[in-house]
């Protein structure tokens, strides 16, 4: 370590600890969301799927999901800038293709419900750029990530261990 790192080190505030440690108490359900989110991501671009699992976890706020799939998409050679973007896409689009900003809305509309629901506008964006059965899996990797925001976020997973597994 460098004396900047020690003194960054020094300055962070302390880690929080985890409220349960779900995937050992309940690993059935580990296994089962682990198995639907591999068979959903299968069906969606590795390219996409980075970004709808950052965008998803940025708006869910799951720091350890952000982390996760940010070094995620990092290893696999996903561009630094890109990934910086994400949250300011709109401005931003010039970082993406149009199926990926097409993927990144449906995301937004998906995880946001509150806000509303799936405009009609939003999903012909999407079936412009995808087939039905690539647009059925990507619907269901947004349902996937989301699902995993949640236990993130509610069991207060700690971010900053996750290496990616191309890096284990």
């Amino acid at each position: 370590m460098t004396t900047t790192d020690v003194q960054q080190a020094q300055q962070q505030l302390p880690e929080h600890t985890q409220r349960l440690d779900w995937m050992k108490i309940a690993p059935d359900v580990f296994k089962a969301m682990a198995r639907l989110d591999t068979v959903t991501g299968r069906g969606v671009e590795a390219g996409v799927l980075h970004l709808v699992k950052i965008r998803s976890s940025q708006l869910n706020h799951c720091a350890f999901c952000i982390d996760m799939h940010t070094k995620d998409a990092l290893a696999a050679g996903e561009s630094v800038d890109r990934i910086i973007q994400l949250d300011g896409w709109r401005e931003s689009k010039h970082f993406y293709t149009a199926k990926e900003i097409a993927a990144v809305e449906l995301t937004e509309a998906i995880t946001v419900l509150t806000d509303g629901f799936v405009s009609d506008e939003v999903y012909a964006r999407a079936t412009a750029e995808f087939t039905e059965t690539e647009l059925a899996y990507l619907i269901g990797a947004i349902t996937m990530i989301n699902a995993w925001n949640r236990f993130g976020v509610s069991t207060r997973m700690i971010p900053g261990h996750y290496t990616p597994v191309s890096h284990r």
